[in-house]
């Protein structure tokens, strides 16, 4: 693959092969049981292929594709185990890796967006990138002065693909489908459309990692790197070593999980607390464990990616530290009526308040412990219990409305919490909420 495909017939025809592939497997496997192979045998190997064609497919398409798989790979823990086993290893794989545009357009963009000149402002300059992402790959150099340094550098053309991707994702939600049992894609696909014109803004990017790298520089548990340099596709921030999130999730110690989940968790809060911004792509790829000591107490969570974030000038709203404390307490009617005045039920709906109550009581589980351990099990119960149509969650959830404002907090929220069940991570989330999440703890919410 030497090149991010431009043209929007190419990128199409891939896209839309992924559910005709899909379904010529199903037929393929049909053939093969009626031919005496056992059926969870046969069942077992089409969705290791599916999951393949995925990760190569979305993996290779980069743009708005790679984008998606992505998103997708941190829901998979919601999954039942038969379907989500095929799945992780390949979707896993879009959190930080994808294959390298070449040589030859790195230095172009280098040249276009720095100058003719752009290898002196580098001491030494790795054609090899050390990571890829869906709109950019990352090369570690020297800068002029000293510094290791991560250069970003936007794929050309990745605007006009990200949006053609999402476009034909969205005609093809009902198709995809079935690749990612029990997922909702099309508002996914609909949200991730609405970010990708600030997320190509590598000088927004720059302005929001350099406002959490000044508030966090001498924090003891969050390092962000500073930027170094910026400019058009082109951006320079200082490097970090670490052990990536994925690598924790796949191989780290209890130790490293429960350490990372407690970090990501503080993070979660403190970070619009503190400078007015959330972090907005919450996957495993954008974190790294960075151990700074021998006690798991001095190691610290690195940061990255910066692209897409949500302006909450005020931190987290307040209603959603106000009702978790009144759900907490036990007060449906108090839950209910904050909830209708945020917009969570609309005017013309009336529900029962402890109905409401009971629907939201199993999902706000962690935020009651002194400290909860977050496990793929637990997230599957709940996703099963709100997506099966013979439970009341699930009748009672279609008649709850989800604020255009809250849409891209609850998606961080989830998301978080579905890395959380990825690392199996025991965390305090009780206190961070007390310390961070405005209305949560008892004397503001008499305030």
């Amino acid at each position: 693959m030497s090149e991010m495909p431009r043209k929007a017939v190419s990128r199409t025809a891939r896209l839309a092969a992924l559910p005709l592939s899909f379904a010529g497997r199903a037929t393929l496997g049909l053939g093969k049981r009626l031919g005496g192979r056992p059926a969870e045998e046969v069942a077992a190997e089409l969705q290791a292929q599916t999951a393949e064609q995925l990760f190569a497919t979305l993996g290779k398409l980069k743009g708005g594709a790679m984008k998606f798989g992505q998103a997708m790979s941190v829901f998979e823990s919601a999954l039942p185990e038969d379907v989500a086993g095929p799945y992780r290893a390949a979707l896993t794989k879009l959190q930080d890796s994808a294959p390298a545009m070449p040589t030859r357009t790195v230095h172009s963009v280098l040249a276009s967006d720095l100058g003719d000149d752009w290898a002196a402002n580098f001491r030494s300059f790795s054609d090899e990138p050390s990571a890829a992402a869906s709109i950019g790959q990352v090369h570690r150099a020297v800068w002029q002065d000293g510094r290791d340094v991560a250069v970003k550098i936007q794929y050309p053309g990745a605007g006009e693909a990200l949006l053609s991707d999402l476009g034909q994702l969205a005609r093809l939600a009902r198709m995809l489908g079935p690749l990612i049992p029990g997922v909702d894609i099309k508002p996914l696909i609909a949200e991730l459309r609405e970010r990708v014109t600030e997320e190509l803004d590598y000088r927004l990017e720059a302005e929001s990692q350099q406002l959490h790298a000044q508030e966090f520089a001498d924090d003891a548990d969050i390092r962000v790197p500073r930027v170094v340099a910026q400019s058009g596709r082109v951006l320079v921030t200082e490097w970090l070593d670490g052990k990536p999130l994925s690598q924790v999730i796949s191989d780290g110690t209890r130790t490293e999980r429960d350490r990372a989940g407690q970090l990501l968790a503080r993070f979660l809060f403190a970070g619009p607390a503190r400078t007015g911004l959330l972090h907005a792509d919450p996957h495993p790829g954008n974190f790294r464990l960075v151990k700074t000591g021998r006690a798991a107490s001095s190691w610290q969570l690195g940061v990255l990616d910066f692209g897409t974030v949500d302006r909450l000038p005020g931190g987290l709203p307040r209603p959603i530290g106000t009702s978790l404390r009144l759900a907490l307490a036990g007060d449906a009617g108090a839950v209910y009526e904050l909830l209708k005045q945020e917009g969570f039920v609309r005017p013309t709906i009336s529900l029962d308040p402890d109905a409401v109550l009971d629907y939201l009581v199993p999902i706000i589980e962690p935020t009651r412990a002194e400290q909860f351990t977050f496990s793929r099990e637990w997230m599957r119960t709940q996703a099963a219990r709100i997506a099966d149509p013979r439970s009341p969650a699930y009748n009672l959830g279609k008649q709850l409305n989800l604020p255009p404002s809250y849409l891209l907090i609850h998606r961080v929220t989830l998301s978080t919490i579905g890395v959380l069940c990825q690392l199996g991570a025991t965390v305090r989330l009780h206190d961070e909420l007390l310390r961070w999440l405005p209305g949560f703890a008892e004397d503001e919410g008499a305030k």
